[in-house]
């Protein structure tokens, strides 16, 4: 890497090329996110289309298409030819509808036809992931026919681990792997061989119930098909390790109340601009839901001019909501991403959460009213601060253990409310508790409060 940086400041073209060969592609795509415009151009022209074929799939989507700008269309042709056809797709589904166009010119008629029938699939379904690049053989081939289909097959294929069967109609009928063909006789039906195919996925399935599925079974290819059971391509464990990336990465922005599309660039080559936009609705739109909280405490004045040291406590009971229903929030998503709850689990969940909510609250409770009973008194006395210690404990723990008891309930409750009416439930779940809580806990400890200090 350190001889490519030199080259890249002395423009050494030769340099570039013999240390560019001697790096892996993953580092050469991140190297070239760090570069500037002219180096990029410079970086590009100098490995040429054939090592820059790996490099540019490895790009952020943002940048793919400014890469592939400074190729000639005789370049660009070996280029795209020579990207697997998910990748390809990935390409066609990130540039402009001119710059789509231009690419369709320069393929070839087959991989022109894989290529639409592939971007008919969003890119967030299994369709959308998967590879067509596919060991594939037939129920009545014998073990030397399949070799020889696979041996002519082999550079095209993206995995031989997992060779898939199937019938004249293209419909999966089965599974073989490598060594099932190495260890018996050439004249050995494959149907004698084969396994049943297993667990497979949906074309039209949701990315991240493919990945799931990869995970849960140990698979290492996991088939997809159509609604007739006809092979499509194939899910890799690598696809699944990026579209888990992504839907982590989504999720913990959404958590964290970031709008807007999840960038690929890294965080320092992502511009303050952006890092705005994603970031300056929720900020607004919660700081004017939290309006409603310093209205509460307005209307409740009269309380806290009475008993003062109501105030000393708040911040602890709000934030004890917030905490309690982010737990549960985050203990729901998680499950719900995992499959483990589904749209008739609500019930369920809310009686789990509700005693453990009332457990949490009163272990809470019960802590802090023990400060207030034992040690606030040697740190202020009554007179002071205008208390009834053990009055006053108990209507802290009461007001305490209501809200963590709500809270947590509310935090269970709205990812599965979202998912109901077709939202993100992590997008939802995080702000909205946020403000919710903070309104009703005030409004549950200062009505708590006033009932029992009579105020």
């Amino acid at each position: 890497m350190d001889d490519l940086m030199r080259a890249l400041e002395t423009s050494d073209a030769s340099a570039l090329l013999t240390a560019a060969e001697e790096i892996h592609y993953a580092d050469l795509a991140a190297l070239y996110e760090n570069l500037d415009d002219a180096e990029r151009d410079f970086f590009l022209k100098t490995i040429g289309p054939e090592l820059a074929t790996d490099v540019v799939a490895e790009l952020p989507y943002p940048l793919i298409e400014e890469a592939l700008n400074h190729f000639k269309p005789a370049q660009l042709r070996v280029l795209l030819g020579n990207l697997s056809d998910d990748d390809r797709v990935d390409v066609f589904q990130v540039v402009s509808e001119d710059t789509q166009r231009r690419f369709f010119a320069l393929l070839g008629p087959r991989d022109k036809q894989l290529t639409k029938s592939l971007l008919k699939y969003d890119e967030d379904t299994a369709g959308g992931r998967m590879t067509t690049q596919v060991g594939r053989i037939t129920a009545d081939m014998t073990v030397k026919q399949a070799i020889t289909v696979l041996r002519r097959d082999r550079e095209d294929t993206e995995t031989l681990a997992r060779i898939f069967v199937v019938d004249e109609q293209g419909r999966l009928v089965g599974k073989v792997r490598l060594r099932d063909l190495a260890f018996n006789t050439w004249d050995t039906p494959i149907r004698d061989i084969m396994e049943e195919a297993g667990e497979t996925i949906l074309a039209s399935a949701d990315q991240e119930e493919a990945a799931r599925t990869l995970s849960k079974y140990d698979l290492i290819v996991l088939p997809v098909v159509d609604e007739f059971h006809h092979l499509l391509g194939v899910l890799t464990y690598d696809d699944a390790l990026e579209i888990l990336q992504e839907e982590s990465t989504e999720d913990i922005e959404k958590l964290a109340a970031i709008s807007g599309e999840q960038s690929e660039v890294s965080y320092l080559n992502t511009s303050a601009s952006q890092h705005y936009q994603r970031r300056v609705a929720w900020l607004v739109g919660l700081g004017f839901v939290s309006i409603a909280s310093g209205y509460v405490m307005y209307r409740f004045s009269g309380v806290l001019e009475k008993a003062f040291v109501l105030s000393l406590f708040l911040p602890l009971v709000v934030a004890a909501g917030g905490n309690s229903g982010g737990q549960a929030a985050t203990m729901v998503i998680r499950a719900m991403a995992l499959g483990e709850i589904t749209a008739g689990s609500a019930m369920k969940v809310a009686w789990k959460e509700a005693r453990t909510g009332l457990f949490l609250g009163l272990s809470l409770g019960l802590s802090i009213a023990a400060f207030i009973a034992f040690i606030l008194p040697h740190l202020h006395t009554a007179a002071i601060i205008g208390a009834d210690f053990p009055r006053l404990a108990i209507a802290v723990a009461c007001a305490i253990t209501l809200q963590v008891l709500s809270a947590t309930i509310l935090g269970a409750m709205l990812p599965i409310a979202a998912r109901a009416i077709k939202l993100d439930p992590a997008v939802v779940s995080a702000p909205s508790l946020a403000s919710t809580v903070d309104v009703s806990g005030m409004l549950i400890y200062f009505t708590t409060a006033g009932a029992i200090l009579h105020l």
